[in-house]
């Protein structure tokens, strides 16, 4: 019986021993846990206070947006009314000016390097052409209309051609 209990004895004293590794091992475990939740908390309140500054910045950028959308807008309107009012004033000159006869086509400036309508010197990039009609002076592209086949002549022996363009 002595012998048994000694037996008993020792067997119980390595549950007690391995029971105490498993609860130190459970510590160190629980530990090591409570460390990550806490590792895992902060980085939730970064991420958060990251989401609130997100948030707040797409608010403030969309009011921006907002006004800028607003004042383009109002720039558009007001552009639409000034463009109304350029549109009324060119027709009260067209009204003004409709009695009044085409100008015939002045005599051809003596300098070749010049456009015959507006005076302006023809250099590698402005093209000169002839008029295919009255005048025959020499012109700026700007100054003149493209006749199709019949090349292109200056806008003053245009109008007179065709009275109904002007």
């Amino acid at each position: 019986l002595p012998q048994f209990l000694a037996s008993l004895a020792a067997s119980a004293q390595e549950e007690t021993w391995q029971s105490r590794q498993q609860l130190q091992a459970q510590r160190q475990e629980m530990a090591r846990l409570q460390e990550e939740l806490s590792r895992a908390r902060q980085d939730g309140e970064r991420w958060a206070a990251a989401l609130q500054r997100a948030q707040r910045e797409a608010l403030e950028r969309e009011a921006t947006r907002g006004a800028e959308q607003a004042r383009q807008q109002e720039l558009i309107r007001d552009m639409k009314g000034r463009l109304l009012e350029l549109l009324r004033e060119k027709d009260a000159l067209w009204q003004k000016t409709e009695g009044i006869d085409s100008p015939v086509p002045g005599p051809v400036p003596r300098d070749p390097g010049l456009c015959a309508r507006c005076h302006k010197d023809f250099r590698l990039l402005s093209r000169r052409y002839s008029c295919s009609r009255l005048c025959q002076g020499k012109v700026c592209h700007t100054c003149s209309v493209d006749m199709g086949k019949h090349g292109r002549c200056c806008l003053i022996c245009y109008q007179q051609r065709h009275p109904q363009a002007t």
